[in-house]
């Protein structure tokens, strides 16, 4: 059985109990101060509410009835005791019996409310002191709260012990030891926070110290509370503002502390623990100078004239920018280390890329130092390519913590941590601040990358060429060029001959020699059908429609009529053979979509089938081959999917008007 959970239920079951409870009492007797109990039920629901959200999120988790317990604690001291108290005073005959053991009791109850809280710096995260060393302190709060509880009930006070004498009296001496251990209990609080601090410092678990830091952030509104109590008596000579302070520790404290037990990566708690330590100072010290400028020139001008007012405003307004610079510098370089070095780290590396000791290519090195991350990597977004590339080009797996860095909100790279302490919030800060260098970075791998394409495309066709070469080579020696020697034989027989008289075979020689040439016409004709489609001669239109002719699956086909010129109508032509030839080869497909367009300056020729797809241009295929031709053509050539099912070849031709 999860006994936390148990705990935390029953503590919010009796804060029910009592709220409804007040709630009655309030609705009978609406004169004894319905608006504070009010107040105070409201301030006590996110302590409770929130304990019971931990509970049940983390059954065993001590800390659940420790923060139920603070609203409780409020509800059951301030609610109840307070509103017990006025119903007493009300009518002190009607009271019951044992009023003046509950106003004993309540003498000194106000401590209770700082009860959890100890406890919670005590035991917050994990439920368990920060070392063994660390015994005493719980069980020295309890004994003074305990003491204090009992001396401080039995010692009278007005009110209302000039109505309701004390159920129990303690000698003169033991009543001063009670305001003895107000002190004692105020040291023992410092303890406490002291007990935080050391867990803290000697944590060896980043998720224990990001949790530590959440608390710690919520504890921060403590003296915020006294700043605005002090800011309240400066202005209104009350401290009417300190109940904002008390209102936002009420709810601030209990969500700081859910967060960091349930969600404590969900913001960068170090920035915004050092944003609040900063504005905290930069709040202390303006209201110091508010003071001090108020008074003296309360001295010189009068305390209610309106000058004096805009004097000290004046004097606070020109200290607010270079003081609220300087305390963050400092408080930075204290409580948010990693910040700082980033900023000092992209700073300097501009700066060395500035007066060309550094390249952009130094980022990520910068960066894993900085962020103190060995195994940071950054990856960058190449066109044409799928996923990320690092700064050689080679493939970067990319995952759930990639950082995005974003140019005018187009994705250039990505960030990609290896559990280093930077959080993901600081990680944000670090694209932010590097997108125009990995701009620059990704820039001069696209410019490298096509380089190493165009020359790797040229060698593809030089040794294409070549090939071809030697086959037009082989096909003209071993076919037309026989022909024609065999026809220059026959010929020449026949002209021997002729003279010498014998003529009766002279007919067959040139019959021979007839048919010879005409095989070689045939055969030169395929030659040069190679090297360009007799077809074109008709257009682009007429050509790709022959290539249709003999295909045995049905064929839709867009084709322009408009006439574009030879070397653009040549490598459509071939696109579309190849592209077709692959259709028939592997696809396995039902019908084959052709659409050739002009749009402006461009010429497209997309081949879709409805096949099995997966078709790739590999090196040393067919469409490899289409990718160096249309390349060499200064245009670009695609191989995708087609919707659902099936592959698309789109090659995008430029066509000057």
């Amino acid at each position: 059985m999860a006994w936390p959970r148990v705990w935390t239920l029953l503590i919010a079951a009796g804060s029910a109990a009592v709220i409804g409870w007040l709630v009655v009492l309030m609705s009978r007797y609406p004169e004894v101060g319905v608006l504070a109990t009010v107040v105070v039920i409201v301030l006590s629901l996110p302590a409770v509410v929130l304990g019971v959200v931990i509970a049940v999120k983390r059954p065993r988790n001590r800390i659940a009835p420790l923060l139920a317990l603070v609203g409780a604690m409020l509800v059951l001291v301030v609610g109840l005791g307070d509103e017990f108290g006025a119903l007493a005073l009300l009518d002190p005959a009607a009271a019951p019996g044992w009023t003046p053991w509950a106003m004993s009791a309540r003498a000194g109850s106000w401590v209770l409310l700082y009860l959890p809280t100890a406890l919670l710096l005590l035991l917050f995260p994990d439920g368990r002191l920060p070392s063994p060393g660390w015994r005493w302190a719980p069980i020295t709060v309890g004994v003074v709260t305990a003491a204090f509880l009992v001396l401080a009930g039995g010692t009278p006070q007005d009110p209302p012990f000039d109505v309701f004498p004390p159920a129990y009296r303690v000698p003169p001496e033991l009543g001063a030891v009670a305001v003895g251990l107000v002190g004692v209990f105020l040291v023992l609080l410092v303890a406490c926070a002291v007990a935080m601090i050391v867990r803290y410092r000697h944590s060896s678990s980043t998720v224990a110290r990001a949790q530590v830091r959440w608390f710690a952030l919520g504890s921060m509104l403590l003296p915020l509370t006294l700043l605005l109590c002090w800011l309240s008596y400066l202005l209104f000579d009350r401290p009417d503002l300190v109940m904002i302070g008390i209102g936002l520790s009420a709810v601030a404290i209990p969500a700081v502390t859910t967060i960091a037990l349930l969600r404590h990566d969900l913001y960068d708690v170090d920035r915004a623990f050092s944003a609040t330590v900063a504005y905290s100072l930069v709040t202390a010290v303006l209201l110091a100078i508010f003071g001090a400028a108020e008074v003296a020139a309360g001295v010189l001008l009068g305390r209610e004239s309106p000058v004096a007012a805009a004097v000290a405003t004046a004097v606070c307004a020109l200290a607010l920018a270079p003081l609220r610079r300087r305390l963050t510098d400092r408080v930075d370089r204290r409580l948010y280390p990693l910040r700082r070095s980033l900023r000092a780290a992209l700073a300097t590396l501009q700066a060395r890329i500035d007066t060309g000791l550094a390249r952009p290519e130094d980022l990520p090195e910068t960066l894993r130092t900085a962020l103190r991350d060995p195994g940071l990597r950054v990856g960058y977004v190449l066109p044409g390519r799928t996923g990320l590339v690092d700064e050689h080009c080679l493939p970067v797996p990319g995952g759930v913590a990639e950082i995005p860095v974003l140019v005018s909100g187009t994705p250039v790279g990505a960030l990609l941590p290896d559990g280093g302490p930077a959080p993901r919030e600081l990680l944000r800060e670090a694209a932010a601040g590097s997108a125009l260098l990995v701009e620059v970075i990704r820039s001069r791998l696209e410019l490298t990358e096509a380089l190493r394409e165009v020359a790797e495309s040229r060698a593809r066709l030089l040794q294409a060429g070549y090939r071809e070469r030697r086959r037009l080579e082989r096909d003209l020696h071993d076919g037309a060029q026989q022909r024609l020697v065999s026809l220059g034989m026959a010929i020449r027989l026949a002209q021997r001959r002729l003279e010498a008289g014998h003529d009766e075979d002279v007919d067959g020689l040139l019959d021979q020699a007839v048919a010879e040439l005409g095989t070689a016409v045939a055969e030169l004709r395929a030659i040069a059908q190679g090297l360009r489609p007799l077809d074109l001669d008709s257009g682009l239109g007429p050509a790709i429609r022959s290539l249709t002719t003999a295909l045995p699956i049905p064929v839709r086909l867009e084709v322009l009529d408009d006439p574009v010129p030879d070397e653009v109508a040549t490598t459509a032509y071939y696109v579309a053979s190849e592209a077709l030839a692959n259709v028939v080869k592997h696809s396995d497909a039902g019908s084959v979509d052709i659409r050739v367009e002009r749009a402006a300056d461009e010429v497209v020729v997309r081949v879709s089938d409805d096949g099995r797809g997966g078709a790739v241009a590999r090196p040393g295929s067919g469409l490899a081959g289409l990718v160096d031709r249309v390349a060499a053509a200064g245009g670009r050539l695609s191989v995708g999917p087609a919707g659902p099912a099936g592959t698309t070849v789109e090659a995008v031709l430029p066509c000057a008007p």
